[in-house]
């Protein structure tokens, strides 16, 4: 596939052009398709918090085993899985500046060899033991492509999430599930910012071969002018501070309402824990607070959403990112369609 970098006359991000199929081809998980990550000696700012810590591609490979199905067939490593989205991503946006994964993992399985059977847990030698993670989520940067939205700069960002605890490893080998998404991190804060079109939140595959299509497939529907449009716009509209208030309240209400008036109104998916996050952070967040007036628009609305969402779990943490998105979309629906109410603000 030939690929060419061009950037528009109305300073719009670089963009891609595709000018033949993608041919797939099976990335070879050689020393020269990887590179493994450095551990960090200063602490930054992660894309995700909660009980996840930080691991390199090389771990990953050499030091962790591969869990396998009840008939012994193994499944796609979270090794291979990150490679292969890093074959992807620079061979669709070939010619530009990818930086190594940044990957957190976390329900560390543990196990030991045979030889250490009768061992106390303070006796056993590194190499008697064995690991894997349950959970994995990943990112890889491309920041040759960014833009500045609202006085913040984002890069564009793929990754994906691997969730062990969503398979059935006692059955026989199947179909294998995995979540990837293409958006952008916005580096003020590293929140990921996802859209509708940028994401799957559950692709099944079979192979490495499939995961290959299904990621391709995700670049090319990918529409990005659409999607920082999208996120311009939440600059224009503002919520009062009672408005602010009463999202807040209704927030609360939301998961105690019936299932059929769920239907009907703007799905929400946020705790209340990451709820109370959100009412610190619109007085306190040092870059989305809100304004002296108490107001605040809803590109602050969303990254304070976004901003809170690093507390999930692994497994779920895209479909709130998602949610943030959606939610949002929702609001500036009904400020440009003075016809519609919305609940959570009625």
């Amino acid at each position: 596939m030939e690929l060419q970098l061009v950037r528009s006359t109305n300073n719009s991000p670089l963009r891609i052009l595709n000018q033949e199929t993608v041919n797939t081809v099976i990335p070879d998980t050689t020393e020269d398709l990887f590179s493994p990550v450095i551990q960090e000696t200063v602490k930054k700012k992660r894309f995700i918090e909660a009980n996840t810590e930080s691991v390199n591609l090389s771990h990953l490979k050499n030091d962790c085993i591969i869990p396998v199905f009840r008939d012994n067939e193994k499944t796609i490593s979270h090794f291979e899985f990150i490679d292969t989205l890093d074959f992807c991503t620079k061979h669709f946006f070939k010619g530009t500046n990818v930086l190594n994964p940044e990957i957190r993992v976390s329900h560390k399985i543990n196990g030991r060899i045979p030889q250490a059977l009768h061992k106390k847990v303070s006796e056993l030698e590194d190499w008697e033991m064995t690991k894997y993670y349950e959970r994995m989520m990943f990112i890889i940067e491309v920041p040759s492509i960014s833009e500045d939205i609202n006085g913040n700069r984002l890069n564009l960002t793929i990754g994906g999430v691997r969730a062990l605890n969503h398979e059935s490893l006692f059955s026989k080998k199947t179909i294998e599930k995995f979540k990837i998404f293409i958006g952008f991190k916005n580096l003020i804060c590293t929140n990921l910012l996802v859209s509708t079109d940028g994401i799957a939140l559950e692709i099944r595959v079979s192979s490495l071969d499939d995961l290959i299509k299904k990621v391709f497939e995700l670049f090319e529907n990918y529409n990005m002018k659409k999607h920082l449009a999208q996120m311009q716009e939440f600059g224009q509209h503002q919520l009062t501070e009672h408005q602010f208030a009463q999202l807040v309240g209704k927030a609360r209400l939301y998961p105690y309402i019936s299932p059929d008036m769920k239907k009907e109104i703007p799905q929400l998916i946020y705790n209340d824990g990451q709820l109370n996050a959100v009412a610190r952070d619109y007085y306190l967040d040092k870059s989305f607070c809100r304004s002296e007036n108490g107001e605040i628009d809803l590109w602050r609305l969303y990254q304070l959403l976004t901003g809170v969402n690093k507390s999930s779990y692994i497994d779920s943490f895209l479909d709130r990112s998602l949610n943030a998105f959606t939610f949002t979309e929702s609001l500036v629906d009904t400020f440009n369609n003075s016809s519609k109410s919305h609940w959570f603000l009625s």
